[in-house]
């Protein structure tokens, strides 16, 4: 069981990145995210707007780190415990990105000008009944249950149920299918039943492709560069920025606290796959519905000071999502590719300056076929096999044998007179 990449190690005596995320990296993150968003913004930025869009971009996309726990690359480079440790912090601030994303909402909803009378009381105490109590420990509480009591059930149809009946209820679905998913299989029954099954897979497999076929498909790529927010160079810049300071700093800096991270590389490697994708467009879409509702003044339009609030958080976190999908989607195959063609290519030119290094190979296995190698090499004609009629000679039958026979060493091969006589031959 310790081998499994989904039986989450979530002792207590374990600082990693699954308790981390509870509130020390994914603030880290998220704070990072809204630094670099208030400093680009084209116009003046607000904080709140800002730490709204870095709240959208802070957790780390479930699907797309999918990628790098599984698969031939994962079991041959990844370790186990490194497996586990993505995993779990992926799952689990995906959800927990919930309460942030509405922090920031709710005091753009109650405090600043325009705002709904109630003030910064009515915005914390909505946001840790409503968020934190309803939204988030309902969440929790709703997966477990659920995924504790439906054994008998398919991880496919649990995970839709779960799904539909917590958007019915208006809880965090995301955070309750991990926490059912992780109750479901907790003693490690389901992927010892399912290992040789292909229909999970395939499902996962064609899951993935569509969501990311209707993501091309929506993707605003003419407001990249037609907007009033910011230039295209801007958020270039942005992206770059995001990529390379939302994780990695900190995550190389608390490396060793964390115990399943043994080496500096690999803290490196888990700091540069955060993944900004599905969980991202997730929180954007849940934004732009709470500004649709909440933030509107008396005449049913959008107040004064979040009338760019929606164009500034659509085009950030697309551009973001695409930029990762990218960088991330093609960083494995690129490091493989850098890795292995130096080798590649030295071997071949190795191989065609010189044929030594195979002749004396191949002499040391066979000294037969290296011969005849080094024969072709020098460009001598390849010997015939040798082959010939059976005569009788002084009724003695004798094999004829060519006068030109060469063995493999070059030397004539001497005639033999047959040494056996049968009875009737002996005088």
């Amino acid at each position: 069981m310790t081998n499994n990449i989904w039986a989450i190690p979530l002792q207590l005596t374990n600082f990693n990145l699954v308790v981390a995320v509870l509130g020390g990296f994914i603030s880290l993150f998220g704070l990072v995210s809204y630094l670099l968003k208030e400093n680009y913004y084209l116009s003046e930025a607000l904080f709140l707007h800002a730490l709204a869009v870095g709240a959208c971009v802070t957790p780390t996309d479930p699907v797309l780190s999918a990628v790098i726990v599984k698969g031939k690359f994962a079991d041959h480079n990844i370790p186990k415990d490194l497996q586990n440790l993505i995993v779990a912090e992926s799952g689990t601030n995906d959800g927990l990105g919930y309460p942030f994303l509405f922090f920031a909402l709710y005091l753009i909803k109650y405090v600043g000008s325009g705002a709904t009378s109630g003030g910064a009381g009515d915005a914390m105490g909505l946001w840790f009944a409503f968020t934190w109590g309803y939204t988030i420990i309902l969440s929790v509480i709703y997966g477990a249950v659920v995924g504790w009591r439906v054994f008998s059930f398919f991880a496919i149809s649990l995970a839709l149920f779960v799904l539909g009946t917590c958007g019915l209820i208006g809880t965090d679905d995301v955070l309750a299918c991990f926490i059912a998913g992780n109750t479901f299989t907790w003693d490690d029954w389901f992927r010892l039943e399912t290992k040789d099954d292909s229909l999970q897979p395939t499902i996962d497999m064609l899951l993935n492709v569509t969501i990311f076929l209707w993501y091309g498909a929506v993707i605003p790529w003419e407001l990249f560069n037609e907007n009033s927010v910011m230039p295209i160079w801007k958020l270039v810049v942005l992206g770059i920025l995001v990529l390379l300071l939302r994780r990695l700093p900190w995550v190389f800096a608390m490396h060793k606290w964390i115990p399943q991270i043994e080496e500096a590389k690999q803290a490196v490697f888990v700091g540069f796959f955060g993944p900004i994708g599905v969980s991202a467009i997730f929180y954007l879409f849940i934004s732009l519905e709470f500004i649709q509702e909440h933030l509107r003044d008396g005449e049913d339009m959008p107040r004064e000071d979040v009338q760019k609030l929606g164009e500034t958080i659509r085009i950030v976190v697309w551009f973001l999502a695409v930029c990762s999908v990218v960088v991330h989607g093609l960083s494995i195959p690129l490091g493989k590719l850098g890795y292995l063609a130096p080798r590649t290519l030295s071997r071949v030119v190795s191989e065609n300056m010189s044929d030594d290094a195979r002749v004396v190979e191949c002499r040391r296995k066979v000294p037969l076929i290296g011969s005849w190698l080094a024969g072709l090499s020098k460009g001598e004609p390849e010997p015939r096999p040798i082959r010939g009629p059976i005569v009788i000679s002084n009724a003695r039958p004798i094999r004829a044998t060519p006068a030109n026979r060469i063995d493999v060493s070059g030397a004539s091969t001497p005639r033999r007179d047959r040494e056996i006589r049968f009875p009737d031959e002996i005088a």
